[in-house]
């Protein structure tokens, strides 16, 4: 079993089947513990603690407007993880950043978003990858949570190619 699996498991809980696809577009639960989805409204952020989220893990950049959001989601009392990137800006950090949140039992149910689910595809494409997965099967992982776009695919293989960030 990969770490990446096992650090959702042992984060446990379960996310919602389905969520209003005009409130949170894209959002598609990808295992216990862990759904991803395109840019909510602030309506559907209000919802997120009742919905039994804890963390919510935001990819889109400053530009893209992430104060309210922010707000939103930490007025719940939940944690709100901004890890901004684009194709253009995507490292091998950021994914490992997104991964300490998800191998964190304490990050609870995880809502893993960018404005489309682009972003996030390409970030779990790395993180399988880098588990173990052939380089194919993983952007074929990250295309089932929302990759698309050739700008991101050819950056999840760049991202592949970069050494390791020292500690």
């Amino acid at each position: 079993m990969n770490m990446l699996v096992l650090g959702l498991l042992l984060a446990g809980g379960e996310v919602p089947a389905t969520l209003d696809p005009t409130a949170v577009p894209n959002y598609k639960p990808l295992r216990p513990g862990l759904a991803v989805a395109g840019k909510p409204t602030a309506e559907a952020l209000g919802k997120l603690k009742d919905q039994g989220f804890k963390t919510v893990i935001d990819l889109r950049s400053e530009a893209e407007g992430l104060t309210e959001e922010k707000a939103i989601v930490e007025g719940q009392g939940l944690r709100y993880v901004s890890v901004p990137m684009t194709a253009a800006t995507f490292t091998l950090a950021d994914a490992l950043k997104v991964k300490a949140v998800l191998d964190d039992p304490a990050s609870g149910q995880v809502l893993l978003h960018c404005a489309s689910s682009n972003r996030v595809g390409g970030v779990l494409a790395v993180l399988e990858a880098k588990a173990g997965k052939p380089v194919e099967q993983a952007i074929e992982a990250g295309r089932s949570a929302g990759l698309k776009g050739e700008a991101m695919v050819e950056a999840v293989k760049r991202v592949l190619g970069e050494p390791a960030p020292q500690p």
